[in-house]
């Protein structure tokens, strides 16, 4: 296991990298000049949004990492998307350039960079820094949880009845149609839904109690960094239905919400989730 040491020095260098995303990001949103302005386009199926600036942040992270921890790999949305077996046995960061692209290109602020630190499979640190909002959440494994240095916790809400519950949708449009049972079951049983754009930010939510619970299939770069800041504020995590991966190597069907609410939850996704 890395010792604390290493750890901490790596957390040190990831809030540093988060600010400087997330200073990219602003200069690019309030530029003066169309030049400098964001510029997207699609790929995939072209339907998956992506910017200029996704692929700016995400080169200056990779020379970032490679300069300063050489012997480390590296998983990131833009660059790097595939994950060999063989990353298991060595350091790992694992980075989203922008999480909440489209709601960046669109003008909202619920945008974020996450930066992961993995050892041996696991989480050791995750950083997620909102710049529109500067709200920058962090955990070191074993160390709690904090947004702007303050330690967070889950809300400890205890009726699901009254629960607020985040989610998200895939860009896949023909996805979408199979998870609308599951989300007017969820609908019916508690307070109210949102779905805020960003994966790595309905996860911090939930660590500050913002959320009282959020349940969704992602990628490994939009959870890796909230997975860990979520479960050292307390949150209880779980996959919903049954995964073939590693538990933080996978991002299939997520259910991560405050202790008290989490087997009503998950009793809800369960009965119809497919």
């Amino acid at each position: 296991m890395s010792s604390q040491v290493e750890v901490a020095k790596r957390m040190e260098w990831a809030q540093k990298w988060a600010r400087e995303a997330g200073e990219i990001m602003k200069q690019a949103r309030f530029a003066d000049h169309k030049d400098k302005a964001i510029q997207w386009t699609y790929k995939g199926e072209q339907q998956e949004l992506v910017t200029n600036v996704d692929r700016h942040i995400d080169q200056m992270l990779c020379d970032a990492i490679r300069a300063t921890f050489p012997e480390d790999q590296i998983v990131s949305e833009e660059s790097f998307p595939h994950r060999s077996n063989t990353a298991l046995s060595h350091d790992m960061w694992v980075i989203d350039p922008i999480d909440g692209t489209v709601n960046f290109a669109h003008g909202l602020p619920h945008v974020a960079v996450s930066i992961a630190w993995y050892h041996q499979g696991r989480p050791y640190l995750g950083v997620v820094y909102a710049p529109f909002l500067d709200e920058m959440f962090a955990a070191q494994l074993g160390k709690g949880a904090t947004l702007n240095n303050q330690a967070i916790q889950v809300s400890h809400h205890k009726a699901l009845k009254t629960a607020l519950i985040g989610t998200g949708f895939p860009y896949e449009r023909a996805q979408r149609h199979a998870l609308i049972p599951t989300l007017t079951q969820v609908l019916t049983h508690c307070q109210d839904i949102r779905r805020c754009g960003s994966a790595a930010l309905d996860l911090c939510h939930v660590a500050c109690g913002r959320l009282d619970g959020y349940y969704e299939t992602v990628s490994l770069w939009d959870f890796a960094a909230g997975i860990l800041i979520a479960e050292e504020a307390g949150a209880e995590a779980s996959h919903f239905q049954p995964v073939t991966e590693t538990r933080y190597l996978t991002g299939d069907h997520w259910l991560v919400s405050t202790p008290e609410i989490h087997q009503a939850l998950n009793d809800i996704v369960t009965s119809v989730a497919v």
